[in-house]
């Protein structure tokens, strides 16, 4: 274990060393796949039930779901490995962070040129998305 201080402060934070980076990566890299696969699974039940996929005119493919679930899932974890080094509370500091960024996400699904139908769907898949990784990856992080 390796015992970082804070000079500001009088109090000590202890992380573990090495393996947690790897465990940490391990777990977002499936939370990202599960993530991936979940909103892939929405959309298409979606659009299955006959809400349209389509934005400005043109449809988002259901892979798009997940690829794009899967690159932010990855920003995300990248934030998670930068703050496990750099916070004094990095699980706090990710779940503040990942909230803010996801309440974000959806202003662009709430002003885009698509069915009211169709933005509550890109939402959803927004939250499904959160709802998996975040938790996920803020569990590996010291409190």
């Amino acid at each position: 274990m390796t015992t970082t201080a804070d000079t500001a402060a009088p109090t000590t934070t202890t992380r573990p060393a090495g393996s947690s980076i790897g465990v940490l990566t391990a777990t977002g890299f499936a939370a990202a796949a599960v993530a991936s696969i979940a909103t892939m699974s929405v959309a298409a039940a979606g659009h299955a039930a006959g809400i349209s996929l389509d934005v400005s005119g043109a449809p988002i493919p259901i892979g798009g779901f997940g690829t794009l679930t899967a690159v932010f899932s990855l920003v995300g974890l990248v934030l998670a490995a930068v703050l496990s080094r750099t916070a004094r509370h990095p699980r706090r500091a990710f779940l503040r962070t990942t909230v803010i960024l996801t309440v974000l996400s959806l202003v662009p699904d709430a002003i885009a040129d698509a069915a009211p139908a169709t933005k509550a769907l890109l939402m959803l898949t927004h939250l499904v998305a959160a709802a998996i990784v975040i938790p996920a990856v803020g569990r590996r992080l010291a409190k």
